[in-house]
């Protein structure tokens, strides 16, 4: 073909990137290297706009502008996506010619040479931004939808947080070190991937959940400041926010003080969202415990871009005479008010869908009060009370003519969570949230533990390595659900986007801490033995915390799902559409490795 032997006679060396040509002087020589993005013939003028990953420029192929009749051929073979490099002269468009969509829209040019490096089918979709295709067919070819502008861009803008986070630690004494991969399977987490042993007969590596007890072993090695970006792995139900692998930044440090970690981490989040995302985030970040945070927004990940506090009706409605709301008081449980404003129009379907929605919390359902515009009240429970008792309600709930108040009452468990997530959905349907805001916080006091009525024991709610509030550790034998952990949350918009703890460093507060669990002392030997060893020869008090990377770049990108921010991620199922994985081995594969697979059903 032509097109080989004109590859074969010689080649081009890019010397500009699309976006330099923005820099460049008129009558510039240049060579561009890149895909065809869209092609017009009109003739003895044909324009092709090629496309790189920093933009794209229009190239002119013009007789009478001197072009030679070799890249005049060539062009009448340019079709979308073809792989191409140019040498051409940079020129100023005409005035009626300027194209004001694209960055290059005053300049082109005017090609003098051309090879066609690669030609391309069509492809399953357009190669260009806000294209409306099925993500299972984005996702099996991947490496097209890669191509698209909005998708190198939110990767480069992968690349730049990364790089900056990078920079803050490195300029304050952080060590940035890598730790195994292929590891030991522990307790108290996500199930892990594993990973069967070839040299040691039915013994399994687990994938790291995280590098949480290496991290602290680096401490006990006198680093002191560490951070690695870590490749993690959890075998767990999927969702738009979770990936069965991801990335984290891990860090950890010795002798800082919680309360100092937690400035120093803030004060790296703000530079981040400063020099990658040009936004100044007002500091210090607002600090709020775990309890309060239950107790007023039924949420441990609360999003304050907008109000809607719950308020306690307790006082207000002791002594009804509603039997539903009484009999709640007098069990101990709550009586919470949502006040959605300017939704007191609502319709008999619209309330009952609220209550259809916090029935899939677990709540039983929900009593409801609209405020309406002349000061009289419309209510499902207005045969109950009077217009005066209802007055009080909506005093105490701060409830404005327009709003709707909606109460729930249970247990604390139930009640709470169920009004969380309402709370959360009513502020994104009634667009209460400002999309341009980033409203941190930090969330800390968490339960050291939780009962697990199936397992009927108690297991850590972050980790079994958390330090307990120093006043608390007696409780740990005592009363274990009352026991405080030294551990914090980073709330960014209603998503966690970092967690982390002070550790323990004390062999006597961590077998104290393994026993709460149900570990015996063999038990806990067996599977931490290591651990308890390292904590006799001088460990350093430590913390850490570890940021969700592709959560954060998430909602910098303001991408939909993490699989928007991840090159090449995998589905709600766990798949790879792409390279259809997870697959099956031959039968010698797994004999190697003294494995059968047996198949149920």
């Amino acid at each position: 073909m032509v097109i080989v032997e004109q590859q074969v006679m010689h080649r081009l060396t890019r010397s500009h990137w699309v976006a330099d040509t923005l820099s460049a002087l008129p009558g510039t020589s240049v060579v561009l290297a890149g895909w065809v993005q869209r092609r017009r013939d009109f003739g003895s003028v044909v324009f092709v706009d090629l496309r790189d990953r920093s933009g794209i420029v229009q190239l002119v192929f013009d007789r009478g502008r001197g072009t030679p009749e070799h890249a005049m051929e060539a062009a009448d073979k340019l079709r979308n996506e073809f792989v191409i490099a140019i040498e051409g002269t940079l020129e100023k468009r005409d005035a009626e010619t300027i194209n004001p969509k694209i960055a290059t829209g005053e300049i082109e040019v005017v090609v003098r040479d051309i090879v066609i490096e690669n030609t391309a089918k069509n492809p399953p979709f357009y190669i260009q931004d806000g294209v409306e295709v099925d993500e299972a067919v984005r996702l099996r070819h991947r490496y097209l939808d890669l191509r698209r502008p909005e998708m190198q861009s939110i990767l480069m803008m992968r690349h730049r947080i990364i790089r900056a986070f990078r920079q803050y630690l490195d300029d304050h004494g952080f060590l940035e070190i890598e730790t195994p991969i292929l590891t030991k399977s522990t307790p108290e987490g996500a199930r892990d991937y594993l990973v069967p042993s070839r040299l040691q007969p039915g013994e399994f590596y687990a994938l790291p959940q995280s590098p949480q007890i290496f991290k602290q072993l680096l401490m006990v090695s006198g680093f002191e400041r560490y951070y690695q970006i870590a490749r993690c792995f959890r075998d767990e139900d999927l969702r738009a926010d979770r990936q069965p692998e991801f990335t984290q930044l891990d860090i950890e440090t010795s002798f800082l003080p919680q309360a100092a970690l937690q400035d120093m981490m803030e004060e790296m989040v703000a530079n981040v969202l400063r020099d990658v995302a040009g936004v100044e985030v007002p500091r210090p970040f607002q600090r709020l415990p775990y309890a309060e945070a239950m107790d007023k927004y039924g949420s441990d990940k609360p999003d304050l871009r907008f109000d809607m506090a719950f308020v306690d009706l307790a006082d207000v409605l002791a002594g009804t005479d509603f039997r539903v709301f009484a009999d709640v008081l007098a069990k101990g449980g709550v009586l919470k008010a949502l006040v959605a404003p300017g939704c007191a129009g609502y319709s008999r379907k619209q309330t009952d869908d609220l209550v259809d929605f916090v029935k899939g919390y677990g709540l039983g359902g929900l009593a409801y009060i609209a405020v309406l515009e002349d000061g009289s009240f419309r209510s499902s429970i207005s045969k109950f009370f009077s217009d005066e008792q209802f007055r009080a309600i909506a005093d105490c709930a701060k409830a404005k003519p327009g709003d709707l108040i909606l109460i729930g009452a249970g247990s604390r468990k139930q009640v709470l969570p169920a009004l969380g997530a309402l709370r959360s959905h009513l502020g994104q349907t009634l667009g209460l949230a400002d999309p341009n805001a980033y409203k941190f916080l930090w969330i800390t006091d968490f339960p050291l533990l939780s009962y697990d009525e199936e397992e009927k024991r108690w297991v850590a709610e972050h980790h079994p390595f958390t330090m307990p509030r120093e006043e608390d550790i007696p409780l740990l034998g005592t009363d274990p659900g009352k026991v405080r952990a030294q551990a914090y949350d980073m709330v960014l918009n209603g998503f966690e986007i970092g967690g982390g703890s002070m550790r323990i460093y004390r062999r006597e507060i961590q077998e104290q801490m393994f026993a709460a669990l149900g570990f015996t002392k063999e038990e806990a030997y067996d599977k931490f033995g290591f651990l308890l060893n390292a904590f006799e020869y001088g460990t350093p008090p430590h913390g850490g915390i570890a940021f969700g990377l592709d959560r954060i770049i998430m909602l910098l990108a303001g991408a939909k799902s993490l699989r928007d921010v991840i090159a090449f991620p995998k589905t709600a199922s766990g798949t790879d559409l792409m390279m259809e994985a997870p697959g099956e081995v031959s039968e010698e594969q797994l004999k190697v490795l003294h494995l059968r697979v047996r198949h149920h059903g």
